[in-house]
């Protein structure tokens, strides 16, 4: 115990006391002496308005890792990390970072950075690969950068700050698929391809029949609504693109299904199939992202049944065509267009094929859905 300057006079008034012959008198026994010396010592402290403190202050929030994911870069490879917030306090947050050459990347989106700490002090959530994980316990509307030079330090808004190296464990295997004559990595991570909210993918919804044809479905599993999608093992550059869909027509309005190249610098083109939440939209689109600028999107409306779908990229030159029927017996055009400003160019980009609901928590999408693409074909 650590007295005040007020308590340390009332004690030597006491001890003062305790000399003087008047106080003897009382005669007490040592027990009761003992019990009554501590009441007055104590009454008089708090009659002085003297008070004490504990050498001992209590711990402040701290965060601790249970998993950490391998080392790694790159928009498309994710893991879980997971962990512990000790003494955090409620309506406490997670925000993790991912450090990537000098840069720390918030994760696993910017849409999506908070991650909720449950009543045991626990968290999880995937995160894009880095060289080094960073964890921040932040208040209830704290704002968290999308990317730094260095992490912040703690202050009012931000209760902790941790920071680990990523492990030397191996990542795990991705799961692979075999279609038209090329190995695809099965997604099996979220991303905000659904106007925003982030998508799950589950890799059971994606297989290939015994027609050789890929079958993409979303469907709910518990509370969680799985998407579903697959990318190229690796780049194919210029050349010429086919692809062939049984029959986009079909869709629900909030159901999108998307081929497109997205390379290393974030460079993004392809088809897209749906309305996009709203019936009265055209189900088609050729785009280069961004999509906002209005020459970079284009419009029209796809007829049921098989359609064939031909992206041929070149030097500052994308041009897609869209035909009724399949690579074999292609029937009516239905669209072509050619992009002249904003092509990508090849910069280890890969091939992506994904299915997903367009603002799922507002479609009310239920039931499974599923879209088969019958063949890919690319020729330089």
């Amino acid at each position: 115990m650590i007295l005040s300057d007020g308590g340390m006079a009332v004690l030597q008034g006491i001890r003062l006391r305790l000399s003087s012959q008047d106080f003897f008198p009382l005669r007490l026994d040592g027990g009761e002496w003992g019990r009554r010396l501590c009441t007055a010592l104590a009454c008089a402290l708090l009659a002085s308005g003297a008070g004490c403190r504990s050498t001992h202050e209590p711990p402040g929030p701290s965060i601790r890792f249970t998993h950490v994911p391998s080392i790694g870069g790159g928009p498309n490879d994710m893991e879980h990390i997971t962990g512990r917030v000790i003494n955090g306090g409620p309506d406490r947050n997670i925000v993790i970072y991912a450090l990537n050459k000098g840069t720390w990347y918030v994760q696993p989106l910017r849409s999506h950075a908070m991650t909720g700490v449950s009543g045991d002090g626990t968290w999880d959530t995937p995160t894009h690969l880095g060289t080094d994980y960073g964890a921040l316990l932040v208040v209830k509307g704290y704002r968290p950068a999308p990317k730094l030079r260095t992490l912040p330090t703690v202050d009012g808004t931000v209760l902790a700050v941790a920071t680990t190296k990523a492990s030397d464990e191996r990542p795990p295997e991705a799961k692979v698929l075999h279609f038209s004559g090329y190995d695809w990595q099965i997604r099996s991570f979220p991303n905000n391809r659904g106007g925003g909210e982030l998508c799950d993918y589950e890799a059971s919804n994606a297989w290939v029949d015994e027609k050789g044809y890929l079958h993409l479905m979303m469907a709910q599993a518990g509370d969680m609504w799985h998407c579903a999608g697959i990318r190229l093992t690796r780049s194919l550059g210029y050349g010429t693109y086919r692809i062939v869909i049984s029959d986009g027509a079909h869709l629900p309005p909030s159901a999108i299904f998307t081929a497109y190249t997205q390379d290393a610098d974030g460079g993004e083109m392809g088809i897209e199939i749906g309305r996009w939440g709203k019936t009265k939209n055209r189900n088609g689109d050729y785009v280069i992202q961004p999509y906002y600028i209005p020459e970079n999107t284009v419009h029209f409306e796809l007829p049921a049944g098989p359609i064939t779908h031909v992206l041929r990229w070149e030097p500052g030159s994308a041009s897609f065509t869209s035909f009724a029927g399949n690579i074999k017996t292609p029937r009516s055009l239905v669209l072509e267009h050619v992009f002249k400003s904003g092509v990508p160019v090849p910069s280890r980009e890969t091939l992506h094929l994904d299915f997903y609901d367009f603002h799922h928590s507002q479609s009310g999408l239920q039931h499974p859905v599923e879209i088969v693409v019958q063949k890919f074909e690319y020729l330089p």
